[in-house]
């Protein structure tokens, strides 16, 4: 069912050695030291190596950097999230406390009407009532009949 593992040598390749060639010492010879009088500055410096070269070249006084402008310690991207996010919590709460200013309206103005119908079925109720009871019944204005009786006797 499974093939036979047989042994195969590896292959044989050419192989190339490649040694480093060393390179022979700089011969160098060293320049003469130029004197320097105190308090001068030469216009041209000399160094030598611990190898024994010596380097000539100019003085270059060391440049200095510009000021880098003071990067703000949150980026502009995260701080607009951030502001986008408070400012959806505040237009939801305000729409909650609206939702809520309307549900309580609501519920006033409704038991305002049913307050008014309560008073305006009550007047029309005694209007009806009261009217019915005094049809074969005399009204007297004490008022007038006192002012009679006091005319009349006095």
């Amino acid at each position: 069912m499974f093939p036979d593992h047989t042994h195969h040598p590896p292959a044989e390749r050419a192989v190339e050695v490649h040694q480093p060639t060393p390179l022979p010492p700089a011969v160098t010879v060293p320049a003469p030291v130029v004197p320097v009088q105190p308090g001068s500055v030469p216009a041209v410096a000399s160094i030598v190596l611990p190898d024994g070269r010596v380097v000539t070249g100019y003085a270059i006084n060391p440049t200095q950097p510009e000021p880098v402008a003071v990067k703000p310690t949150v980026s502009r991207t995260a701080v607009n999230v951030a502001l986008g996010g408070v400012g959806f919590l505040a237009v939801c709460g305000g729409l909650i406390l609206l939702t809520s200013f309307i549900a309580a309206l609501t519920a006033f103005i409704t038991q305002l009407i049913i307050l008014a119908a309560v008073i305006f079925g009550g007047w029309i109720a005694v209007q009806i009532f009261s009217a019915s009871g005094h049809h074969g019944g005399t009204t007297v204005n004490i008022r007038k009949a006192v002012i009679k009786r006091n005319h009349f006797h006095g």
